[in-house]
């Protein structure tokens, strides 16, 4: 903790960038490319935020842990915002987040698909190559498009067996 004075040791973002998401907290806001900006005036600090998901309930937490941890360092007034342009990517998870993601025995998401127009509609799930987290083989099947959580769908390794989450491609 810092004093009742924001140190200028301990900036900010520093402060934000520790904040773990409470769906995957393996991960940081900063991990998961949710932590768009920090910016502090006259002991004043204004955090923005991207929702993984219109209407993510992780939403209020993920706020009330920013100002919880930012009042605890030193900072009177926290002001968080969400910011919804542009949408959130699950190519903004860090490196880090997506090794993080892989030991905690979630599948990271592959490149987000890209559209240059109209999104086709398609009945079935969407194709993807999952690779089981724990095993590494990409011999995997859907068992639901939602897993534990809303972006996030539920598969099982054809060759060990082991169901796991993936964090979908958005």
């Amino acid at each position: 903790m810092v004093s009742a004075v924001a140190s200028d040791e301990v900036s900010a973002h520093a402060v934000a960038a520790t904040v773990t998401d409470p769906e995957l907290p393996m991960l940081t806001l900063a991990d998961l490319g949710v932590l768009r900006e920090v910016s502090e005036q006259d002991g004043r600090v204004v955090v923005a935020i991207t929702p993984t998901y219109s209407g993510c309930p992780a939403m209020d937490t993920m706020r009330d842990d920013l100002v919880h941890a930012l009042s605890g360092a030193g900072y009177a007034e926290v002001e968080v915002r969400t910011v919804l342009r542009p949408a959130w990517s699950s190519d903004w998870i860090t490196d880090d987040g997506r090794r993080k993601l892989a030991e905690a025995g979630i599948s990271p998401p592959g490149a987000a698909p890209r559209h240059t127009g109209p999104v086709p509609l398609t009945l079935g799930p969407p194709a993807r190559s999952v690779r089981c987290p724990r095993c590494g083989t990409g011999d995997t099947e859907l068992l639901s498009e939602f897993g534990s959580t809303a972006c996030k769908a539920l598969h099982r390794c054809r060759s060990c067996h082991e169901p796991f989450d993936h964090v979908k491609e958005i």
